[in-house]
């Protein structure tokens, strides 16, 4: 068992004006579980995250910048308004930076001019999907985004994003280090997938399960329409199938769920086309819920990575549509297909409520945290509390659905399919 360090950019020495601020909140542990009373080796201990009665920045000196980086979530509104409210309300700032465009917007020869970022500018962000600011992929020269940020005067960077986010985020407050700027780098991680490790919900999630849920309701409706009906919704989840187990419970709807941690078959008796032949004997109509990154290994990858060094993956969903096609019509027996692929439309909506509180918390968890001059970290929602994680653990590896936990048996228990498909 260790306590995870978290950097601090020196000694705190301004009186904060948050009422109820605590020098120590204690710790939470990485898991909440460990059997016959042992301590894992690998357990952690994160210190809570909360405001602090001593500061590292004058607030009245201080300037904050927000970037948004990588795919759309649900959520980067809320959360780019409750860090700039936080700071003009909460600390009195003297200015907060919007920077546009992602880290493109950091390299003053490519990017857009940041935006000043007030009361006024943020008043009603939060009820739009989307960023304020703008995203795109892809890194930026480390030498030239501090200094730009030192031309700027920001003292506080906001790095809004996934792990490559946050690992660029590091880079960034390795750099201004070694430039002999005193700026302090805090992430709020974003991944709609629920995919980072040490991070029990990551804000968005709970959004593209309702949403994803929706669409499931759709697809059943239009499936159980016709006879032999079959609706294969693709869904997001490059690595993790979090989203789509998750709206398979939530719906009741769904017949198979297949996701990257679980390997499948198409042909063979027990492959998915079988499977699929029985239930539609039984029940003339069914529904296929599709990870994006699962079955992968059916497909022929092309290698090719994004501009954020992620692997291009294959279309799953337009393969399984036409595999499932092909099958029943060599077999002669009629089936009406229906595809639904609401990825983007997803990615776009605003918050719901559950997801509106977690950004505000997070959002104002990251303010207390970069005031009081700690740096290099991500703030989480873990086992219920919010803490600090350093981002090299955030970025050593993700979290995937445990194929032998509570979430899979109950898809196994609501969809009914076999627990191999293969």
């Amino acid at each position: 068992m260790k306590t995870a360090t978290i950097t601090r950019l020196g000694e705190a020495t301004y009186d904060t004006p948050i009422l109820n601020a605590e020098d120590d909140g204690g710790c939470v542990p990485s898991t909440a579980n460990w059997q016959n009373g042992a301590v894992p080796e690998d357990l952690v201990l994160f210190e809570k995250a909360g405001p602090q009665k001593r500061l590292f920045f004058a607030p009245a000196e201080t300037r904050a910048a927000i970037v948004t980086c990588g795919g759309l979530c649900p959520g980067l509104n809320n959360v780019i308004r409750s860090v700039t409210r936080e700071l003009v309300r909460g600390y009195g700032v003297r200015s907060v930076l919007g920077i546009r465009g992602g880290y493109r917007g950091l390299d003053p020869a490519v990017g857009k001019a940041p935006m000043e970022l007030t009361d006024d500018v943020v008043e009603d962000i939060h009820k739009e999907g989307g960023t304020l600011l703008g995203t795109s992929r892809g890194p930026v020269d480390v030498t030239v985004a501090v200094e730009y940020l030192m031309k700027l005067g920001v003292d506080i960077l906001f790095t809004v994003g996934g792990d490559g986010t946050q690992r660029g985020g590091n880079a960034i407050y390795e750099e201004a280090l070694r430039q002999g700027h005193d700026l302090a780098v805090v992430g709020i991680p974003k991944t709609i997938d629920n995919d980072v490790r040490y991070v029990s919900r990551t804000f968005g999630f709970g959004t593209a399960v309702d949403e994803a849920v929706r669409v499931i309701n759709s697809a059943h409706t239009e499936a159980r329409s016709v006879d032999n009906g079959v609706s294969v919704v693709k869904l997001m989840g490059r690595h993790a199938g979090f989203i789509a187990a998750a709206a398979c419970v939530a719906s009741q709807d769904v017949n198979f769920c297949l996701v990257p941690e679980v390997p499948f078959a198409l042909e063979g008796e027990s492959g998915l086309c079988a499977a699929l032949e029985r239930r539609l004997a039984a029940k003339a109509h069914a529904v296929v819920v599709v990870a994006e990154g699962a079955g992968q290994e059916l497909l022929k990858g092309t290698g090719a990575r994004d501009a954020s060094g992620n692997a291009k993956l294959q279309d799953i969903g337009l393969h399984l549509r036409d595999a499932l096609n092909a099958h029943f019509q060599a077999r002669g027996i009629e089936m009406a297909m229906r595809y639904f692929d609401p990825s983007y439309q997803i990615r776009g909506c605003p918050a719901n409520t559950e997801d509106a509180l977690l950004c505000d918390r997070m959002g104002r968890h990251a303010v207390h945290a970069a005031m009081s001059g700690r740096t290099g970290l991500v703030v989480s929602f873990l086992h219920g509390h919010y803490v600090h994680v350093p981002i090299a653990l955030i970025a050593r590896s993700s979290k995937q659905v445990d194929v032998s936990g509570e979430l899979w048996r109950a898809v196994l228990a609501t969809t009914g399919q076999p627990a191999r498909l293969m």
